[in-house]
């Protein structure tokens, strides 16, 4: 089916593909803009995969302070130190050290947590499915589906993006390698937060202001 030069400048407006991508996923999908955009995406997949095994270890250390609070510092590689310069991946590099704050993940991704926290989790959610009245059988299929929203919440790329929640870290960052053509990888990150760690004294206002009156 031939498109036209419309639906190719449309398609590469909303997704951000080269012209000769969006021509072709618009020629295999019919002219069908839902379709294509949905070929675009796999294809993005099928790109950043073929690329996982490369070598990345240029790139940016970012860090973001927010209010002299709560900062974080990541480390974001790619395989080139002109990448290491493009403005898409220095703004993904910001957003994601504000993810971070924003978010406070424990790892980067799911194959880094620990099998004894994953096991202990699913223990958990094992009994509380069963508490439910649910029977074993069907309380332990149960557990592998919560077990997403489980890694959603200590994962970073599991976690949805803080500006476009329908999307995740990982998902974005897919995207991202797809587009610009090299390996991109969140490597490790830190996150600090004011005082964290240190016993505070805690104050007691009103006997505070009695010793004042009395002079002790």
């Amino acid at each position: 089916m031939a498109v036209t030069a419309e639906q190719v400048k449309e398609l590469r407006e909303r997704t951000g593909a080269g012209i000769l991508d969006c021509k072709k996923m618009l020629v295999e999908a019919d002219g069908n803009m839902d379709k294509a955009i949905e070929l675009l995406k796999e294809k993005g997949i099928a790109k950043a995969a073929k690329k996982a095994d490369r070598i990345a270890s240029e790139g940016v250390i970012e860090v973001y302070n927010h209010s002299n609070k709560y900062g974080s510092m990541v480390e974001i590689n790619s395989e080139t130190d002109f990448v290491a310069n493009n403005e898409e991946f220095k703004a993904f590099a910001k957003d994601v050290a504000m993810q971070i704050v924003a978010s406070n993940p424990k790892y980067v991704k799911r194959e880094d947590v620990p099998a004894s926290e994953i096991e202990k989790e699913k223990e958990y959610l094992k009994t509380q499915a069963m508490n439910e009245g649910k029977p074993e059988a069907i309380a332990e299929k149960i557990v592998e589906g919560r077990l997403n929203k489980f890694y959603s919440e200590i994962c970073l790329l599991d976690q949805p993006f803080f500006k476009d929640p329908d999307k995740t870290i990982g998902q974005i960052l897919t995207d991202l390698i797809a587009k610009i053509g090299e390996n991109i990888v969140v490597r490790r990150f830190v996150r600090f937060e004011r005082g964290e760690g240190i016993e505070k004294k805690e104050e007691n206002f009103a006997e505070e202001v009695m010793k004042q009156i009395n002079g002790k």
